[in-house]
């Protein structure tokens, strides 16, 4: 009576299932212009369509700061910059420190943001000990530098990378010298900075870090709301007052970096 039902079942055809690979690669080079580098680069490994993917220049393009061109003209010369026409060969290599001006500064970007930080190792008016600042001792104390430069918007910290005492190696360990500290726990050092929009930071503070450990000390922040502007940036670190003397400091460089990395500079000490 009625229609005989067969108790087998048909085997699902698994091959008819949608695969990441099928999906096309201008969509997943969409899908990736919303992820961070890291992630573009873990997804790269999947497929040989993700891979593709991940090469597009528009994906990379929207990772590099506003200003990047800009940037890579201050850093690279005509001839690197035409190897570097990939965006994604070129956010490699701004992903690195790059020196410019001379060897006396250099710049990176962050490489999950994209966001810039740059270091400043010209420092004047302090003698040279390779390629650290040595004071042994000193009156009248005060060190400066400025540079200008298109940041990419946002709220920038500058930090003076020092250390009481200097460094040298003795049969393989590390020693420091601290026989020339003294003066620095009398009065404050004044640290400042300045931009060229009339922004301006002043910290008053006394050296009492560790002798012979380096230590990113705090000048203040300055916010950048035009990147297509180039914004010029001074900062110094001064002692004047010359009833006593001090010495016995390291000077290492000064260092910009997007706020939200400043507590990873303060930490790394």
């Amino acid at each position: 009576m009625g229609a005989n039902i067969s108790g087998v079942t048909p085997e699902f055809d698994r091959s008819s299932e949608p695969r990441l690979s099928d999906l096309p690669e201008n969509c997943v080079a969409l899908i990736m212009m919303r992820l961070d580098p890291p992630e573009i680069c873990r997804l790269a490994r999947l497929s040989r369509v993700f891979r593709r993917a991940s090469s597009a220049d528009f994906v990379w393009e929207s990772k590099l700061p506003p200003s990047y061109r800009a940037i890579a003209r201050k850093v690279f010369d005509e001839i690197t910059l035409r190897k570097l026409l990939i965006k994604k060969d070129l956010y490699a290599k701004l992903c690195r420190p790059n020196l410019f001006e001379g060897g006396t500064k250099e710049l990176w970007i962050d490489k999950n943001t994209g966001r810039l930080c740059v270091s400043s190792l010209s420092i004047f008016c302090i003698s040279r000990f390779h390629s650290v600042a040595y004071v042994q001792q000193i009156w009248w104390f005060e060190v400066g530098g400025e540079f200008e430069i298109q940041f990419p918007s946002g709220t920038y910290s500058l930090f003076f990378r020092i250390q009481l005492g200097k460094t040298s190696k003795r049969l393989g360990r590390r020693i420091c010298n601290s026989d020339h500290i003294h003066g620095w726990d009398i009065k404050p050092v004044r640290f400042q900075l300045a931009t060229s929009d009339n922004q301006q930071a002043v910290s008053l503070r006394y050296l009492n870090n560790n002798p012979g450990h380096w230590s990113h000390y705090h000048v203040g922040d300055f916010k950048v709301v035009n990147p297509d502007v180039s914004t010029g940036v001074k900062f110094s670190m001064t002692q004047i007052d010359c009833t006593h003397t001090k010495g016995g400091l390291c000077i290492d460089s000064v260092l910009i970096v997007p706020k939200e990395n400043a507590r990873k500079v303060v930490e790394s000490e």
